[in-house]
């Protein structure tokens, strides 16, 4: 099967080069799309926070467009028209986003969890699950 249109989920870290490139290398003539999700910080901190993070949000904003932009700047292939910063739950806006652009191949990393990390999910997990396409989870290696 030829994929025609790859989303790539990414964390913004340096785990998430090899994402990129297994996504390149599955691509062809494919069209990429990059996606970061941020968390609101209200749902990281259970929703109960008693005080506006408003401004704390904007900042954490423009602070991961930047890294996105300064990361993609290394794929001209990921025009700013192709690249997605988005608030919310990382698997619904995934999914939502994946439904919206049409794309048969969602790209993300994988850390291999066990043991309680396993059980208590995360994010590729629920990526996973419910996708409305394909996904391929890219392990990735894990730190010394």
């Amino acid at each position: 099967m030829t994929y025609k249109h790859i989303l790539v989920a990414i964390d913004l870290t340096e785990d998430c080069l090899p994402v990129v490139q297994r996504a390149q290398a599955l691509a062809g003539d494919a069209e990429l799309e990059l996606v970061h999700i941020i968390e609101p910080m209200a749902m990281a901190f259970g929703g109960d926070v008693p005080m506006d993070l408003s401004l704390l949000q904007e900042q954490q904003f423009e602070q991961a467009r930047a890294r996105l932009d300064a990361f993609a700047a290394q794929y001209p292939q990921l025009p700013a028209a192709r690249r997605h910063l988005l608030y919310g739950q990382p698997r619904q806006e995934v999914h939502r986003l994946a439904g919206e652009l049409a794309c048969d191949l969602i790209v993300v990393g994988s850390n291999g969890r066990h043991g309680l990390a396993l059980l208590l999910g995360s994010t590729t997990d629920d990526i996973l699950h419910g996708a409305p396409c394909d996904v391929l989870a890219v392990r990735l290696s894990k730190r010394p």
